[in-house]
């Protein structure tokens, strides 16, 4: 199993360009559609506890996998597939290429060029998924985009992600409470 994760992971972390979200849809895919580690309602959960935790999600949510799955042995081995190939692509990148050499390259850049909007889809296609998943409609999607118009704001006191998830946090434990006690109640 710990090969497994380590393979699984390590195939993310080579293949997938544009940081975590764009991963995040692909690690979905192969720990709950192919892999069948988890369900997809233990992902998404995963997937809550992995974006609330400070650091890069993509390894944050090989870590909440890979404990999930066996223990901390399980996250290290998970993570470690996340980060060696990716780091070993940038070490080869900054050994062989430097930022001029890259801008300079007519063929360099219209491949980044060219990268650039698959990657806005690539991080589009989980936020959606997700929102799915999380039995997010069109009713209650002005949440999520009043709080991102919020943070993108750059106000000071509201652009800080930390009081969403704080407030998110704090909104859940309370609804959800309400909903038990009136469970209690109706018993």
């Amino acid at each position: 199993m710990l090969l497994q994760l380590f393979l699984t992971f390590a195939k993310i972390g080579a293949f997938t360009f544009g940081g975590g979200w764009a991963m995040i849809s692909i690690i979905e895919r192969e720990v709950v559609d192919n892999r069948k580690w988890l369900d997809r309602t233990e992902f998404l959960d995963l997937l809550a506890v992995a974006q609330s935790l400070p650091g890069i999600l993509a390894v944050n949510i090989s870590v909440v996998v890979g404990d999930k799955l066996r223990g901390l042995k399980g996250a290290l081995v998970a993570a470690a597939g996340t980060i060696l190939p990716c780091f070993i692509i940038i070490l080869a990148i900054a050994m062989f290429l430097t930022p001029e050499m890259i801008t300079s390259n007519a063929t360099l850049t219209a491949i980044f060029k060219g990268i650039r909007p698959v990657v806005v889809a690539l991080i589009l296609a989980p936020v959606f998924t997700t929102a799915k998943s999380s039995g997010i409609g069109w009713s209650k999607a002005w949440i999520p985009a009043l709080v991102a118009l919020l943070i993108w704001s750059k106000w000071p006191v509201i652009s800080n992600p930390i009081i969403y998830i704080v407030a998110g946090g704090l909104f859940g434990w309370l609804l959800i409470g309400r909903k038990n006690k009136k469970k209690r109640i109706k018993s």
